[in-house]
């Protein structure tokens, strides 16, 4: 069995660097975080505001359910874990 820590997002192991989210945002009472890689979470915020994520993306199963996200696990999932890639930010 693996025991290794995981993204809370893709599920891939995680890497030398981690970063922290709430899935629920702070500015929105959120307490609790999770750990992710940095590009999961870059693409988690480039891809959602924080209304959003507070109201509808609140849990790693429906984020995977937005088809921005899902298209973006689908891609990462094969890479490792501390790989990184330039994030594009959500049109305004």
């Amino acid at each position: 069995m693996d025991d290794a820590p995981h993204c809370w997002l893709c599920g891939r192991p995680l890497g030398r660097k981690v970063e922290w989210h709430h899935p629920v945002p702070k500015s929105r009472g959120g307490r609790e975080t999770v750990p992710l890689h940095p590009i999961c979470h870059s693409t988690i915020h480039a891809t959602l505001d924080n209304g959003t994520l507070a109201k509808e993306y609140h849990s790693a199963d429906t984020l995977r359910l937005h088809a921005d996200i899902a298209a973006f696990v689908k891609w990462v999932k094969r890479k490792p874990p501390d790989f990184h890639a330039p994030v594009r930010r959500r049109k305004s």
